[in-house]
């Protein structure tokens, strides 16, 4: 029989570079966990409540911790932890989880950034140090927290309550000064560079579509295939009905008639024909 260890982690607060905050709040709580220590006689499992004895903790080898690297300008630029502005601008993340021995648990790389074998090396050396100091706060934590349990002080979410480390990052609201906002801005506006090209007029690349400026041309005023095959095939009975009612204007003013059998066809024309009744199956729609 085994125990089944379930990690769930909310979100508080978000500035960033939450791989790194996520990591280091489940490997604690993972540390910080005890499970109810248990006995085994046979195939007799006994369970204990901490009041008959004292909660286990789990078998822990090594704690592996993530640290994340935002690079800019196509690697050129190296930045560790990024904020959540810093992401919204980067390139590429760099993800790497190693533990205090200095073996590299998981490598996960993102973005548009192709990285080059030294700036992994680089990462890695990084990586190595701030696990080292991150493992260290983490283990002198769990050893603060047990020694108040055992002298009876407060400890956990208690503790951080009256010295406000959960609101820590909370921003009080303040007033913006806008008396000189339209003076600023044309100062800013006079300092600016002029652009480069002005274009009086929109540039129309498919219907339906406008865009300022060359651009990329945009696709979305494009017909599927098949909405051009069925828009082809219309096109083309319009215009053979178009073709058939010229005809039609086009021929001679005989006047076509249809009679029933055994009646005989007058026709309008001047000259005299030769009429032949035929049978209603063998009878023509139309007879010139």
């Amino acid at each position: 029989q085994v125990w089944q260890i379930r990690l769930d982690m909310h979100l508080l607060n978000h500035d960033g570079n939450i791989t790194d905050a996520a990591s280091i709040a489940g490997i604690v709580a993972l540390c910080h966990f005890r499970r109810p220590d248990v006995s085994v006689q046979g195939e007799e499992v006994t369970v204990y409540t901490p009041e008959e004895r004292d909660p286990v903790p789990l078998s822990i080898h090594h704690m592996p911790i993530c640290v994340s690297f935002a690079f800019f300008h196509q690697g050129t630029y190296l930045l560790v932890d990024p904020t959540e502005r810093e992401e919204r601008v980067m390139h590429g993340l760099l993800v790497i989880a190693m533990n205090k021995h200095h073996e590299i648990c998981t490598i996960q790389s993102s973005g548009v950034v192709m990285l080059l074998q030294d700036q992994i090396l680089r990462c890695s050396k990084i990586t190595a140090v701030k696990v080292a100091e991150i493992t260290e706060l983490i283990q002198k934590a769990l050893e603060n927290d047990q020694k108040a349990r055992k002298e009876g002080r407060k400890f956990g979410f208690a503790e951080s309550i009256p010295n406000q480390r959960i609101t820590a990052f909370k921003m009080e609201s303040a007033a913006v000064d806008t008396n000189d906002v339209e003076e600023q801005a044309g100062e800013i506006i006079a300092k600016a560079d002029p652009p480069s090209e002005v274009f009086a007029t929109p540039v129309l690349h498919t219907p339906g579509t406008a865009q300022i400026g060359e651009g990329i041309e945009s696709s979305w005023g494009d017909l599927e295939e098949s909405e051009k095959e069925e828009a082809e095939e219309e096109e083309g009975e319009s215009e053979a009905a178009a073709f058939e009612c010229e005809k039609v204007e086009t021929e001679d003013t005989s006047t076509l008639r249809e009679t029933k059998t055994g009646e005989p066809i007058v026709l309008s024309d001047s000259e005299e024909e030769e009429v032949v009744i035929l049978e209603p199956q063998e009878l023509p729609r139309k007879t010139r």
